[in-house]
């Protein structure tokens, strides 16, 4: 029975997989049942069934999450050019469908993203990918590094985490502002509390970007500041890195515990890559947890 439903979810991830790496191609029903080798006759049902959302829905979803990205990134693609990607054609039905599905027209978020609502809106696509993505972690796959001080620019959040989307879009505005893109510049989060703490207000974390540049005095409260360097454990996270705290637990209950280490007087970070990625899959999203060591 175990066998049988490692190779029904991996075909599923199989799809999953080939949606991400085809969103400019056709994606109807016969091509992606083909992928899974699923009958084409019943593919539809069970798309649903696993992922409570249609296949049309998904790749729709999908295609509107790179497109968002793709705005926010402010790149050379003009919002025609992004709305023909992501399967609209005429442009102004990209956005509409984008103004219902934010309440910002592309132009409006390309300039001031508001995050909250995008956020909401693509709870159920991250829903589905959670389904099948979950990491599973071996001691093999930390590995111990030296790492150097890193000086950053700081924003703190500290609050509800349901208010975290809020101080996400005033980092981005100012980071954009700075010149200081995630391709060139390390984004950090440190994680100065659980992920859910008993009292929510009690969340805590620090948006970071790598820059040695002077910060100056700024309405969006950023400050400079430096990640200590020294040794650390790091955990390399592929794929679902929406929610590092299954990575952190096993890095606290199963490696720490076995790998007779200490750790260092600094809060776990993580360093992310890919973390808007117009230009790769999802799946290939990347993040690495460090994990301070004495």
């Amino acid at each position: 029975m175990k066998a049988a439903l490692r190779n029904y979810q991996d075909r599923m991830q199989r799809v999953l997989d080939y949606i991400d790496q085809h969103l400019d191609g056709d994606l109807d029903l016969e091509t992606v049942s083909r992928v899974a080798a699923f009958s084409k006759f019943h593919f539809h049902r069970q798309f649903m069934a696993t992922f409570e959302l249609s296949l049309h829905r998904y790749v729709q979803l999908a295609r509107m999450k790179r497109a968002s990205h793709q705005l926010a990134q402010c790149g050379a693609d003009s919002v025609t050019d992004i709305a023909m990607d992501a399967g609209y054609d005429p442009p102004d039905a990209f956005a509409r469908a984008f103004r219902q599905r934010f309440g910002q027209s592309p132009s409006s978020f390309r300039k001031s993203p508001d995050w909250e609502p995008w956020l909401a809106a693509f709870g159920p696509l991250d829903i589905a990918r959670s389904k099948l993505m979950q990491n599973t972690f071996t001691h093999d796959a930390v590995t111990i590094r030296d790492v150097p001080p890193m000086p950053v620019a700081i924003m703190e959040h500290r609050g509800d985490r349901a208010t975290l989307g809020n101080t996400i879009q005033r980092f981005i505005a100012w980071r954009k502002a700075a010149g200081l893109s995630p391709a060139t510049s390390p984004t950090i989060n440190v994680f100065r509390s659980e992920r859910t703490p008993a009292v929510a207000a009690d969340y805590a974390m620090d948006l970071c970007v790598g820059t040695d540049q002077p910060i100056a005095p700024n309405e969006e409260g950023m400050t400079a500041g430096v990640i200590p360097g020294g040794r650390c454990a790091v955990l390399r996270v592929v794929g679902a890195t929406n929610n590092l705290e299954p990575a952190a637990l096993f890095l606290y209950r199963d490696w720490l515990p076995a790998s007779g280490e200490e750790v260092r007087d600094f809060p776990i970070y993580c360093r992310r890559y890919l973390a808007f990625p117009p230009d790769a899959p999802v799946h290939d999203a990347v993040a690495e947890l460090f994990l301070p060591l004495k």
